[in-house]
């Protein structure tokens, strides 16, 4: 199964995780609770008053990006649009590679390398790989695993950039709420898949506030994080699901366009979990190598920062 979604912009604000919109103009965390008040003006003097004395302007100033987002998001709404793509396919676990077939297309199977830790936070824990979330080859029955791209129009993007409109404020901001908007609708398609197109949660009740905090079974980890740093996934990933039916291109070095974009992977195993693969050794980066079908000195250059020297 694959699927195209096209969300107006009012349907995915809901699920904007304010904190990192906040982090991103340099705000801690606490600042981000701006975004629950009611709008009166009441709630907003109470809310700058529970902050000290030193802090209060700081507050203001938050107080104050808040209220230009939402007027920018009314903006957005009234002529953009932002897309996801996914598919459900079934897979297994073959060692540390994931093995996927496409049922509408006869034959279509893809391979997909994935990377396993080799150092733990804690003695006596285990080396997590993604593969191990998902049910392995030689039990004879297939999983599923699903695939997913999320994008804004590229429009949005540029706002605000060139010409007599230009404003860098205005279109840092534009920037700022179209990362936010492509994360939000991966949230919001990650509701849909697991209560109705995989199924897996279909009595999930959960608020969104619960959603943000990641209380829903599964897990989807977004390539280039820790559970799945290698940003060259990217080519094998739009390749097997399509990135460009909604509009995303690929850098030479698998970096999405636009970049208010998120891809990855969605597992449902209850006790999915993300990880950092962190620091590999030459053994696991000539492993990784080899299934990638890569020279070891094209996979040194992909995975520079998780390369012990």
């Amino acid at each position: 199964m694959t699927q195209t979604l096209t969300y107006r912009i009012h349907d995915v604000v809901p699920y904007i995780n304010w904190i990192y919109f906040f982090h991103a103009w340099g705000f801690p965390p606490r600042f981000a609770a701006v975004s629950r008040l009611h709008g009166c003006e009441s709630c907003r003097s109470a809310w700058l008053s529970e902050f000290p004395e030193a802090e209060r302007e700081r507050a203001s100033e938050a107080l104050r990006l808040f209220q230009d987002a939402r007027s920018m998001l009314a903006q957005l709404d009234e002529k953009f649009y932002t897309h996801v793509r996914f598919g459900l396919y079934p897979a297994n676990a073959d060692g540390d590679d994931l093995r996927l077939t496409d049922p509408d297309v006869p034959g279509r199977k893809l391979r997909l390398p994935l990377l396993r830790q080799q150092h733990t936070v804690k003695p006596g824990e285990p080396y997590l790989c993604l593969s191990d979330f998902v049910r392995p080859l030689e039990q004879g029955r297939p999983d599923t695993v699903g695939v997913f791209a999320a994008t804004v129009d590229p429009e949005m993007e540029h706002l605000y950039e060139k010409g007599e409109e230009a404003d860098d404020f205005k279109h840092l901001l534009g920037q700022t709420l179209s990362d936010r908007l492509a994360e939000a609708s991966t949230e919001k398609m990650h509701q849909e898949v697991r209560k109705t197109y995989w199924g897996y949660a279909s009595n999930e009740q959960l608020s969104i506030s619960d959603l943000l905090i990641e209380k829903f079974t599964g897990i989807r980890p977004a390539v280039g994080y820790p559970s799945l740093p290698d940003q060259s996934v990217n080519f094998i990933l739009s390749e097997w699901l399509g990135f460009p039916e909604i509009g995303i291109h690929l850098t030479e070095n698998g970096a999405m366009v636009p970049h208010a974009s998120v891809s990855g992977l969605i597992l449902a195993h209850p006790s999915a979990r993300y990880f950092a693969v962190g620091k590999i050794g030459e053994d696991q980066l000539r492993s990784y190598a080899q299934r990638r079908g890569l020279s070891s000195e094209e996979v040194r250059k992909i995975l520079a920062a998780n390369l012990t020297t």
